[in-house]
């Protein structure tokens, strides 16, 4: 019996300039004949390459921008999308009024190996201080800018660039312009890292917290908070108070004491 064709298509309603992801598409059987542009589903003779040709086939889209609106179980068609390094890509992503800035990110923090186009994140920068401070104020990490939306990962496998396993090293995000110039200083002064924010973190979003709370949760964190132990090894040595032992000396009828080294 002939395994039925299948092709790739939305699994929800995804409007222009969206990011495809992983979860954003689905193989679909076809009882038809397959247009063209649309995008056929590989069969191999074996399990195994099928599926590595599954996965090659459908990470050719992600990471890619759409040009046109989709509804759930509409078609993708090869026509409707724009990948990175397309010509006009940040011009069909990005949102109106919005700028796009390209930075070097640090592999701490959610790295670039956990993210795909289309993540929220916040930017963390971290700095060292020079001069003698004290150790629990030489280095130091603080939020920059939060809730940022991922649009491309620069990758050292072009092959790989825009899939989840990929390991970046520049990201690409989508800002304001007071925003990108906040990241441009934070370049400058010390190691930039992204963390990953939960797709839920729109729901408690810090802007409608109260000042004291939003304060305490964005406030820079030393390295004394978090080693306390910088703390004690900058304290003076403690002195050695412990009471040396003695002894009775007997000198005819008297008694000396005599402390022992």
């Amino acid at each position: 019996m002939a395994t039925a064709d299948e092709i790739l298509v939305a699994v929800t309603a995804l409007s222009s300039g969206s990011l495809l992801r992983n979860k954003d598409v689905m193989w679909q059987p076809v009882t038809g004949r397959i247009e063209p542009g649309q995008i056929k589903r590989p069969f191999s003779g074996s399990a195994s390459g099928s599926t590595d040709l599954d996965q090659q086939t459908r990470s050719e889209v992600y990471g890619a921008a759409l040009r046109v609106n989709l509804a759930a179980g509409e078609p993708i068609r090869r026509s409707a999308i724009v990948k990175p390094g397309d010509r006009d890509f940040l011009q069909m992503v990005l949102s109106p009024g919005s700028r796009a800035i390209a930075i070097p990110v640090a592999t701490g923090g959610a790295s670039t190996s956990l993210l795909s186009p289309g993540d929220r994140v916040d930017v963390i920068l971290t700095q060292t201080f020079k001069n003698d401070p004290p150790l629990t104020r030489r280095s130091v990490s603080e939020m920059v800018v939060e809730d940022l939306r991922v649009l491309t990962i620069d990758t050292a496998d072009a092959k790989a660039a825009g899939a989840s396993t990929s390991l970046g090293r520049t990201v690409t995000l989508e800002v304001t312009s007071q925003q990108a110039e906040k990241i441009s200083v934070a370049t400058e002064l010390g190691k930039l890292s992204l963390v990953l924010r939960s797709s839920s973190a729109g729901g408690i979003a810090l802007p409608f917290l109260s000042g004291s709370t939003k304060a305490a949760l964005t406030s820079p964190i030393w390295a004394g908070d978090v080693s306390p132990a910088l703390g004690d090894a900058a304290l003076p040595p403690k002195a050695n108070t412990a009471v040396q032992p003695t002894v009775d000396v007997l000198h005819g009828i008297k008694s000396v004491a005599v402390k022992l080294q």
